[in-house]
């Protein structure tokens, strides 16, 4: 009686799952493991800019324990990372910045854009702020808030891995994701600042063709 009560609180999706592992044998296809695989060892890039950045933090301390998901393995380089976090303001000058960040993360690879100030650029309509992350790189998951309680990360988190199980392993294969005004011909991408980092190897652009995190780059 007590373990059929506490079946009647799972969706159907979890009751299936839990019956074939008690089974003792799970079957599926090789993309459904490695999106599992994927789903629960997500490694976030932090980019804190502002006050967004502090909830962040406390998301993934003891109180809120974002290691319960499987993604506390915040990593201060992008070549280690599949998740970018973006919390604050944008200005025009850190763009790119955070652009050349995305860049150098392996794929596959997920955006959050946390806070009022990351998806719209909040109450600061100035010249010097971008009006919405979404304009130089794609966004998978928004959070409002200004700025949002560290739960609201955490679901955001949980969307991210709906998605990544969603996800269809294709070796090769770049995917278009995420809601990226770059693609809509009526806005277009917002042009960055060229300054900072340059390439290495001059003979070996960075295309959207070919993978950015093998070039080794020097500050200029």
């Amino acid at each position: 009686m007590g373990s059929d009560a506490v079946s009647l609180d799972l969706d159907k999706k979890t009751r299936e799952d839990l019956d074939l592992i008690k089974s003792g044998v799970v079957m599926g296809t090789v993309s459904k493991f490695i999106d599992m695989a994927r789903k629960n060892s997500l490694w976030p890039m932090p980019f804190g800019l502002s006050c967004c950045a502090i909830e962040m933090m406390a998301m993934v301390a003891s109180r809120y324990d974002l290691a319960r998901f499987g993604a506390e393995a915040m990593r201060f380089t992008p070549r280690q990372c599949d998740l970018m976090i973006v919390a604050g303001t944008l200005t025009k000058k850190m763009a790119y910045a955070a652009k050349r960040i995305y860049d150098q993360m392996p794929e596959p690879k997920w955006v959050i854009a946390m806070g009022v100030c990351t998806t719209t650029g909040g109450m600061f309509n100035a010249y010097s702020v971008v009006q919405g992350i979404d304009h130089i790189i794609p966004v998978d998951v928004y959070v409002p808030g200004c700025p949002p309680r560290p739960e609201a990360l955490i679901y955001a988190v949980m969307k991210v891995q709906d998605l990544v199980m969603k996800e269809r392993w294709e070796p090769g294969k770049r995917r278009l994701h995420g809601h990226y005004r770059g693609r809509d011909p009526k806005y277009g991408a917002l042009p960055v600042l060229e300054s900072g980092p340059k390439v290495l190897d001059e003979g070996n652009p960075e295309e959207s063709g070919k993978p950015t995190w093998r070039k080794g780059y020097f500050g200029g």
